[in-house]
Protein backbone atom coordinates (compact mmCIF):
# COMPACT_ATOMS: atom_id res chain seq x y z
CA UNK A 1 0.00 0.00 0.00
CA UNK A 2 1.03 3.61 -0.55
CA UNK A 3 -0.31 6.97 0.65
CA UNK A 4 -2.21 9.36 -1.65
CA UNK A 5 -2.40 13.05 -0.79
CA UNK A 6 -5.19 15.24 -2.17
CA UNK A 7 -5.58 19.01 -2.01
CA UNK A 8 -9.24 19.86 -2.43
CA UNK A 9 -11.54 22.88 -2.55
CA UNK A 10 -15.25 22.84 -1.85
CA UNK A 11 -18.33 24.98 -1.46
CA UNK A 12 -19.60 23.95 1.97
CA UNK A 13 -23.11 25.37 1.49
CA UNK A 14 -24.78 22.07 0.69
CA UNK A 15 -22.91 19.95 3.25
CA UNK A 16 -23.34 19.22 6.94
CA UNK A 17 -19.63 19.76 7.41
CA UNK A 18 -16.68 17.50 6.67
CA UNK A 19 -17.19 14.51 8.96
CA UNK A 20 -19.35 11.61 7.78
CA UNK A 21 -22.71 11.42 9.60
CA UNK A 22 -25.61 8.98 9.23
CA UNK A 23 -28.30 10.24 6.84
CA UNK A 24 -26.43 13.54 6.33
CA UNK A 25 -24.67 14.84 3.23
CA UNK A 26 -21.06 15.61 4.14
CA UNK A 27 -17.86 16.31 2.23
CA UNK A 28 -16.21 13.18 3.60
CA UNK A 29 -19.29 11.18 2.65
CA UNK A 30 -19.39 12.19 -1.01
CA UNK A 31 -15.59 11.94 -1.39
CA UNK A 32 -15.53 8.46 0.16
CA UNK A 33 -18.40 7.33 -2.07
CA UNK A 34 -16.58 8.62 -5.16
CA UNK A 35 -13.34 6.88 -4.14
CA UNK A 36 -15.27 3.66 -3.52
CA UNK A 37 -16.69 3.86 -7.02
CA UNK A 38 -13.28 4.47 -8.59
CA UNK A 39 -11.05 2.23 -6.44
CA UNK A 40 -13.53 -0.48 -5.58
CA UNK A 41 -13.17 0.15 -1.86
CA UNK A 42 -13.89 2.93 0.63
CA UNK A 43 -10.59 4.14 2.13
CA UNK A 44 -10.27 5.70 5.57
CA UNK A 45 -9.71 9.43 5.08
CA UNK A 46 -7.46 11.60 7.24
CA UNK A 47 -8.20 15.32 6.90
CA UNK A 48 -6.24 18.40 8.00
CA UNK A 49 -9.28 20.41 9.14
CA UNK A 50 -12.72 19.10 10.08
CA UNK A 51 -14.80 21.99 8.82
CA UNK A 52 -18.29 22.61 10.24
CA UNK A 53 -21.56 22.74 8.34
CA UNK A 54 -21.56 25.59 5.83
CA UNK A 55 -17.81 26.26 6.07
CA UNK A 56 -15.83 26.26 2.82
CA UNK A 57 -12.29 25.20 1.88
CA UNK A 58 -9.82 26.34 -0.73
CA UNK A 59 -6.81 24.33 0.48
CA UNK A 60 -8.09 21.32 2.42
CA UNK A 61 -5.69 18.34 2.53
CA UNK A 62 -6.78 14.71 2.65
CA UNK A 63 -4.71 11.52 2.77
CA UNK A 64 -5.54 7.81 2.53
CA UNK A 65 -3.91 4.47 1.80
CA UNK A 66 -4.18 3.02 -1.71
CA UNK A 67 -2.58 0.31 -3.79
CA UNK A 68 0.93 1.11 -4.99
CA UNK A 69 -0.10 1.07 -8.66
CA UNK A 70 -2.78 3.78 -8.32
CA UNK A 71 -2.51 6.40 -11.08
CA UNK A 72 -2.96 9.69 -9.20
CA UNK A 73 -3.48 11.77 -12.36
CA UNK A 74 -6.26 9.44 -13.50
CA UNK A 75 -7.68 9.44 -9.97
CA UNK A 76 -7.82 13.24 -9.96
CA UNK A 77 -9.64 13.33 -13.31
CA UNK A 78 -12.12 10.67 -12.22
CA UNK A 79 -12.90 12.37 -8.91
CA UNK A 80 -13.47 15.74 -10.58
CA UNK A 81 -15.74 14.11 -13.17
CA UNK A 82 -17.92 12.85 -10.30
CA UNK A 83 -17.72 15.74 -7.82
CA UNK A 84 -16.93 19.05 -9.57
CA UNK A 85 -17.77 21.88 -9.33
CA UNK A 86 -19.03 21.51 -5.73
CA UNK A 87 -15.89 19.60 -4.70
CA UNK A 88 -12.73 19.87 -6.79
CA UNK A 89 -9.45 17.99 -6.43
CA UNK A 90 -6.83 20.66 -7.11
CA UNK A 91 -3.86 18.34 -6.74
CA UNK A 92 -3.26 14.60 -6.29
CA UNK A 93 0.13 13.07 -5.58
CA UNK A 94 1.86 10.15 -3.88
CA UNK A 95 3.08 10.89 -0.35
CA UNK A 96 5.65 9.27 1.96
CA UNK A 97 4.30 6.28 3.86
CA UNK A 98 4.48 8.20 7.16
CA UNK A 99 2.41 11.17 5.87
CA UNK A 100 -0.94 11.82 7.53
CA UNK A 101 -2.95 14.89 6.49
CA UNK A 102 -4.01 15.64 10.07
CA UNK A 103 -1.10 14.52 12.22
CA UNK A 104 1.63 15.80 9.90
CA UNK A 105 0.20 19.33 9.68
CA UNK A 106 1.98 22.06 11.61
CA UNK A 107 -0.51 24.91 11.01
CA UNK A 108 -3.91 25.69 9.54
CA UNK A 109 -4.93 29.07 8.11
CA UNK A 110 -8.51 30.30 7.83
CA UNK A 111 -9.91 33.46 6.25
CA UNK A 112 -13.19 35.10 7.24
CA UNK A 113 -14.90 37.67 5.00
CA UNK A 114 -17.43 40.30 6.11
CA UNK A 115 -19.42 42.61 3.82
CA UNK A 116 -20.35 45.92 5.46
CA UNK A 117 -22.29 47.27 2.47
CA UNK A 118 -26.00 48.15 2.69
CA UNK A 119 -27.12 45.27 0.46
CA UNK A 120 -25.83 41.72 -0.01
CA UNK A 121 -24.03 40.82 -3.22
CA UNK A 122 -25.82 37.85 -4.84
CA UNK A 123 -22.55 36.69 -6.41
CA UNK A 124 -20.66 36.41 -3.11
CA UNK A 125 -23.45 35.95 -0.54
CA UNK A 126 -22.73 32.22 -0.08
CA UNK A 127 -19.15 32.97 0.99
CA UNK A 128 -19.35 36.31 2.83
CA UNK A 129 -21.14 37.37 6.02
CA UNK A 130 -23.29 40.34 5.06
CA UNK A 131 -23.27 42.56 8.12
CA UNK A 132 -24.29 46.12 7.12
CA UNK A 133 -22.92 49.01 9.17
CA UNK A 134 -19.57 50.27 10.34
CA UNK A 135 -16.85 48.47 12.27
CA UNK A 136 -13.93 50.22 13.97
CA UNK A 137 -10.86 48.45 12.61
CA UNK A 138 -8.21 49.93 14.96
CA UNK A 139 -9.76 48.44 18.16
CA UNK A 140 -10.25 45.13 16.36
CA UNK A 141 -6.54 45.03 15.52
CA UNK A 142 -5.66 45.89 19.12
CA UNK A 143 -7.80 43.01 20.35
CA UNK A 144 -6.30 40.67 17.75
CA UNK A 145 -2.78 41.44 18.96
CA UNK A 146 -3.80 40.50 22.51
CA UNK A 147 -5.07 37.12 21.27
CA UNK A 148 -1.97 36.12 19.31
CA UNK A 149 0.31 33.66 21.11
CA UNK A 150 0.05 30.46 23.07
CA UNK A 151 -3.03 30.64 25.29
CA UNK A 152 -5.81 28.51 26.69
CA UNK A 153 -8.65 29.32 24.27
CA UNK A 154 -11.41 27.58 26.26
CA UNK A 155 -13.47 30.80 26.13
CA UNK A 156 -13.48 30.51 22.33
CA UNK A 157 -14.25 26.78 22.07
CA UNK A 158 -17.66 25.18 21.87
CA UNK A 159 -18.25 22.60 24.63
CA UNK A 160 -14.67 21.32 25.03
CA UNK A 161 -14.49 17.73 26.27
CA UNK A 162 -13.42 17.20 29.85
CA UNK A 163 -9.72 16.50 30.14
CA UNK A 164 -8.95 17.65 26.56
CA UNK A 165 -6.53 20.56 26.28
CA UNK A 166 -7.80 23.81 24.75
CA UNK A 167 -4.32 25.37 24.63
CA UNK A 168 -3.46 26.52 21.11
CA UNK A 169 -0.67 28.53 19.50
CA UNK A 170 -2.39 31.33 17.57
CA UNK A 171 0.40 32.45 15.26
CA UNK A 172 -1.48 35.10 13.31
CA UNK A 173 -4.72 37.05 13.64
CA UNK A 174 -4.91 39.85 11.08
CA UNK A 175 -7.72 42.33 10.38
CA UNK A 176 -7.92 44.67 7.42
CA UNK A 177 -10.50 46.54 5.39
CA UNK A 178 -10.81 47.34 1.69
CA UNK A 179 -13.92 49.31 0.78
CA UNK A 180 -16.92 47.55 2.29
CA UNK A 181 -15.03 44.29 2.77
CA UNK A 182 -13.36 43.29 6.06
CA UNK A 183 -11.15 40.22 6.10
CA UNK A 184 -9.80 38.36 9.13
CA UNK A 185 -7.06 35.75 8.78
CA UNK A 186 -6.32 33.32 11.62
CA UNK A 187 -3.42 30.87 11.61
CA UNK A 188 -2.66 28.42 14.41
CA UNK A 189 -1.11 25.03 15.06
CA UNK A 190 -4.70 23.75 15.42
CA UNK A 191 -8.15 25.09 16.25
CA UNK A 192 -10.78 23.73 18.61
CA UNK A 193 -14.45 23.51 17.62
CA UNK A 194 -15.82 26.89 16.42
CA UNK A 195 -12.70 28.69 17.64
CA UNK A 196 -12.20 30.79 14.47
CA UNK A 197 -15.85 31.82 14.32
CA UNK A 198 -15.75 32.71 18.03
CA UNK A 199 -12.63 34.82 17.50
CA UNK A 200 -14.32 36.60 14.59
CA UNK A 201 -17.52 37.18 16.56
CA UNK A 202 -15.53 38.65 19.44
CA UNK A 203 -13.52 40.93 17.12
CA UNK A 204 -16.75 42.14 15.52
CA UNK A 205 -18.15 42.89 18.98
CA UNK A 206 -14.99 44.92 19.61
CA UNK A 207 -15.48 46.76 16.31
CA UNK A 208 -19.05 47.56 17.33
CA UNK A 209 -17.92 48.93 20.69
CA UNK A 210 -19.65 46.19 22.70
CA UNK A 211 -16.34 44.79 23.98
CA UNK A 212 -13.28 46.89 24.79
CA UNK A 213 -9.91 45.51 23.64
CA UNK A 214 -8.61 45.72 27.22
CA UNK A 215 -11.08 42.97 28.17
CA UNK A 216 -9.38 40.34 25.98
CA UNK A 217 -6.90 39.07 28.62
CA UNK A 218 -9.79 38.66 31.07
CA UNK A 219 -11.83 36.78 28.48
CA UNK A 220 -8.94 34.36 27.96
CA UNK A 221 -8.46 33.93 31.70
CA UNK A 222 -12.17 33.23 32.25
CA UNK A 223 -11.99 29.96 30.26
CA UNK A 224 -15.75 30.28 29.83
CA UNK A 225 -17.51 30.49 26.46
CA UNK A 226 -20.02 33.01 27.82
CA UNK A 227 -17.20 35.51 28.43
CA UNK A 228 -16.44 35.89 24.70
CA UNK A 229 -18.49 37.42 21.91
CA UNK A 230 -21.04 35.63 19.71
CA UNK A 231 -20.15 32.99 17.13
CA UNK A 232 -19.96 34.37 13.59
CA UNK A 233 -22.03 32.61 10.88
CA UNK A 234 -20.29 29.66 9.18
CA UNK A 235 -20.64 30.72 5.53
CA UNK A 236 -18.08 33.54 5.80
CA UNK A 237 -15.32 31.10 6.78
CA UNK A 238 -12.82 29.47 4.42
CA UNK A 239 -9.99 27.04 5.16
CA UNK A 240 -7.31 28.67 3.02
CA UNK A 241 -4.25 26.48 3.48
CA UNK A 242 -2.52 23.85 5.54
CA UNK A 243 1.18 24.01 6.42
CA UNK A 244 3.49 21.00 6.70
CA UNK A 245 7.04 21.29 8.02
CA UNK A 246 9.46 20.96 10.90
CA UNK A 247 8.25 21.41 14.47
CA UNK A 248 9.44 24.42 16.42
CA UNK A 249 11.10 24.40 19.83
CA UNK A 250 8.30 26.61 21.17
CA UNK A 251 5.70 23.99 20.27
CA UNK A 252 7.18 20.52 19.73
CA UNK A 253 3.98 19.12 18.25
CA UNK A 254 1.87 22.02 16.94
CA UNK A 255 0.06 19.92 14.34
CA UNK A 256 -1.24 17.34 16.79
CA UNK A 257 -4.57 17.30 18.50
CA UNK A 258 -4.54 16.24 22.15
CA UNK A 259 -3.85 12.51 22.40
CA UNK A 260 -2.42 12.16 18.89
CA UNK A 261 0.87 10.39 18.34
CA UNK A 262 3.61 12.21 16.43
CA UNK A 263 4.19 11.31 12.79
CA UNK A 264 6.71 8.64 11.97
CA UNK A 265 9.87 9.46 10.12
CA UNK A 266 11.72 12.72 9.73
CA UNK A 267 9.92 15.99 9.30
CA UNK A 268 9.76 17.26 5.75
CA UNK A 269 10.85 20.76 4.73
CA UNK A 270 8.11 23.34 5.19
CA UNK A 271 5.41 23.09 2.54
CA UNK A 272 2.31 25.26 2.31
CA UNK A 273 -0.68 23.67 0.62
Amino acid sequence: MSVVRLRIAYDGTGFRGWAAQPAQRTVAGVLTAALHRILGRAPHLSVAGRTDAGVHARGQVVSFSASEDVDVARLQRALNALLAPEVVVLDARPAPEWFDARRSATAREYRYRIDLGPWPDPFTARFVWHRPGELRIAPMREAARALVGRHDFASFCRAPKAGVSTVRDLQRLSVWRSGDRVEIVARANAFCHQMVRSLVGTLVAVGEGAIHPERIPGILEARNRRAAGPVAPPHGLMLERVVYGRRTTRDPSPGLAPGDAPSRGRSAPSVVE
